[in-house]
């Protein structure tokens, strides 16, 4: 099973600037050891099965509650199938057709 869940998560009660506490998601997210790319939106991440994708953003929203962030805001996007390596074959395929593309 591969779960591929693309999102966003930061607090609105800290100021313009979030990049202190969106830093703090992202080590985290890194530290756990699973696939992920950082864009400027938002976050991919790759894992084996629903509970362990869900898992990691609750433990995101804890790290900035944990922090002081009283207000968070949060979306979230799901893709749920058969396999795995989907982060990297989805990009692939994408080449495949038109050439190397930037992440």
């Amino acid at each position: 099973m591969s779960v591929l869940l693309e999102f966003s998560l930061f607090p609105l009660d800290q100021g313009e600037s979030v990049g202190k506490q969106v830093s703090q998601i992202v080590k985290l997210i890194r530290e756990s050891e699973v696939n992920y790319q950082l864009t400027a939106m938002g976050t991919l991440i790759e894992t084996e099965n629903l509970e362990q994708a869900l898992n990691l953003v609750q433990r995101c929203a804890d790290l900035l509650q944990e922090d002081g962030c009283q207000r968070l805001y949060a979306t979230l996007k799901l893709d749920i199938r058969k396999g795995s390596g989907r982060l990297e074959s989805k990009l692939r395929s994408i080449e495949q057709h038109i050439g190397e593309v930037t992440t």
